[in-house]
């Protein structure tokens, strides 16, 4: 009887837990750091340089680790953040007490062990240094948030430390780790990033300002926000454009890139219009798929200017799925 009930508590856990990683957030980790296991594919194959092509088993394991960081990490937020999320989303696993709080952390923290163990003994062992940095963003982003815009900042930081990590995890590297090329496009995700959790201020706007955070949206209210949201939806293409035309980015911008680009601005300026519609309501929280699907579809579509054919695979698929597992989560107060 004693074991049945072990084992019921157990499965209880185990799906709370899941629940809590929020699995559409998996691509936003996923997706740019795909971005870095694909330029190392690039580099080994068409220069000729001494790096090697990764492993099937290799490439399967850093993809794997980078599609779970967010989720595990997302557990050490909702624990920072439980003050606002009483408020905005009292419905979480952690705040309803369907997810015991110190198991799930100390799992948490089992699970980072690991993938440092997995990196240093199996993947390469200074990949360890943009997955440290990421679980510290991860940490300060919490109290960030409520410093205005250097919420955005520490959350674009923060994400923008998966493309690095699957780049360093793929293999050695023998080229030079910062070229002018890899810098712009490394700020160009962390640009797209930012704006993306902008967005989600909107939904968190009466919690946070109930609670003392004064994100971007509260700092300045709606109505200058939304303002500032449909202004925003254009900065990742006028970085891009402006950074290529000064030739910073080496790689052409091919007819593919230019077609999934496009898709991808389209994503963003319809995310700001929605919630220049609907700043606030239930309607801010389902406009949220929108506006993840306009970040990683935009972070996929980077790959087209190296590798044509996996770009439209994942832009295709980070749309549908990302869509499909949003859509699992019809509560807009967990």
């Amino acid at each position: 009887m004693e074991d049945s009930i072990s084992q019921h508590q157990l499965v209880r856990f185990i799906k709370a837990y899941v629940k809590s990683m929020w699995p559409y957030y998996a691509f936003v980790t996923g997706i740019p750091g795909w971005v870095g296991v694909a330029f190392y594919e690039h580099i080994a194959t068409d220069f000729g340089t001494v790096e090697i092509m990764p492993s099937v088993e290799r490439k399967f394991a850093t993809l794997l680790l980078l599609f779970l960081s967010w989720g595990i990490n997302q557990i050490i937020n909702d624990f920072l953040g439980r003050a606002e999320d009483r408020i905005n989303a009292p419905h979480r696993p952690m705040v309803s007490g369907e997810l015991h709080v110190g198991g799930a952390m100390a799992l948490s923290a089992v699970l980072i062990l690991a993938t440092g163990f997995i990196t240093w003994f199996y993947l390469e062992p200074v990949a360890l240094i943009p997955l440290i940095i990421g679980v510290f963003l991860n940490i300060l982003y919490e109290y960030a948030k409520g410093h205005g815009i250097w919420g955005n900042i520490i959350f674009g930081l923060m994400i923008s430390m998966c493309p690095v990590f699957g780049y360093l995890a793929s293999g050695p590297v023998h080229s030079p780790y910062f070229t002018s090329s890899r810098l712009a496009i490394w700020g160009l995700i962390w640009l797209i990033n930012s704006l993306m959790t902008y967005y989600t201020y909107f939904k968190d706007y009466k919690g946070d300002k109930r609670a003392g955070k004064r994100t971007v949206i509260v700092k300045y209210g709606l109505r200058k926000a939304r303002t500032i949201g449909v202004a925003g939806a254009l900065l990742p293409l006028i970085y891009f454009v402006s950074v290529y035309k000064a030739g910073f980015i080496v790689a052409e911008a091919n007819r593919i890139f230019i077609i999934l680009g496009m898709l991808s601005v389209f994503l963003e300026i319809w995310t700001a219009v929605l919630y220049y519609v609907s700043p606030v309501g239930k309607r801010t929280y389902y406009s949220l798929a929108t506006n993840f699907r306009a970040c990683i579809c935009a972070q996929a579509s980077l790959i087209a200017l190296f590798n044509t054919e996996l770009a439209l695979i994942l832009f295709i698929v980070s749309y549908v799925f990302v869509g499909f597992l949003f859509d699992l989560y019809p509560d807009a107060k967990a």
